[in-house]
């Protein structure tokens, strides 16, 4: 397959895979803390990895495994806590729609710090799918008036350092392989997170009855789905395509979660729908060629 349609085939499983994240991390945080589910998604998806690819390391030179860490650290550490933090008061589906505002900021920080060119109508798809984005947070806003909205602010954070992740990997990286990449990020990142995860007090104090067998099970699923392999898939992405291209994902990850979060009992309107039909064409002017 031509990569100008393996892109668009990677975007879609890609977007099914991390629109249904949001929804797993909801349900995990029913029998752990924010900090517990971030650490275990990052050594079960470690421990995965490992598994899979630990032959890959030996690809990886020194000068490599300077941006490997800061790749991990920034696109895959840091997020994962502020978005289980966030999750913890918010909707999933209002999550995962602040989450777009991720190719907007991947078109600034690259441009700005990274020297990357854009055209055009990518900058006119990038503020249509902005626009549709505002929409969804207002709208609900006003459906939830009960949501604790102070932590919307960090996924805002969180879309900032998958931007900068975006363009290390694409100025920095380019000559790895999707999986020698993925696998070196998280190599680095399983001391941190099994310090922090022995700070929570896991091993002590979790207990192993049927909420927390229920959140080990959802938090095993997004690790190996959600982070491992959508990860691997993303690194190719990014490496067959464009950083806006691949960041504008983020645009149909809403539609997914927000099925998602109905199916648990969230609420959406007839408006967020309309705002979900502007993100997609968004999308749409941001990959158009000619």
């Amino acid at each position: 397959m031509e990569k100008r349609h393996l892109r668009w085939v990677y975007l879609l499983i890609l977007s099914i895979i991390w629109g249904s994240s949001f929804i797993l991390m909801k349900k995990a945080l029913i029998g752990l803390t924010p900090i517990q589910v971030g650490a275990l998604r990052i050594l079960i998806t470690a421990i995965f990895l490992l598994l899979i690819g630990f032959k890959r390391i030996f690809k990886i030179n020194k000068r490599q495994w300077f941006y490997l860490f800061l790749n991990g650290t920034i696109g895959s550490f840091f997020p994962v806590f502020l978005f289980s933090y966030a999750i913890q008061h918010i909707d999933s589906s209002i999550a995962s729609i602040l989450n777009s505002l991720t190719p907007l900021n991947t078109l600034i920080f690259g441009a700005l710090v990274f020297g990357f060119g854009f055209k055009r109508n990518q900058l006119i798809g990038i503020f249509i799918g902005f626009i549709g984005t505002i929409g969804l947070i207002l709208n609900g806003a006003e459906v939830n008036p009960s949501q604790n909205y102070m932590y919307s602010g960090f996924i805002l954070v969180a879309t900032i350092c998958y931007a900068f992740n975006v363009n290390i990997l694409k100025k920095y990286l380019h000559d790895l392989d999707a999986i020698t990449i993925t696998v070196g990020n998280f190599i680095l990142l399983i001391i941190p997170a099994f310090i922090v995860l022995y700070f929570t007090g896991f091993f002590t104090t979790f207990e192993y009855n049927e909420t927390g067998k229920m959140s080990l099970m959802y938090i095993t699923i997004l690790a190996i789905a959600g982070t491992g392999f959508a990860k691997i898939l993303f690194n190719h992405l990014i490496q067959i395509s464009t950083p806006i291209f691949s960041s504008s994902v983020t645009y149909l990850i809403p539609i997914v979660a927000i099925t998602w979060g109905v199916l648990d009992g969230e609420k959406i309107s007839f408006v967020q729908i309309i705002s979900g039909m502007v993100i997609i064409l968004g999308v749409y002017l941001v990959n158009k060629t000619k």
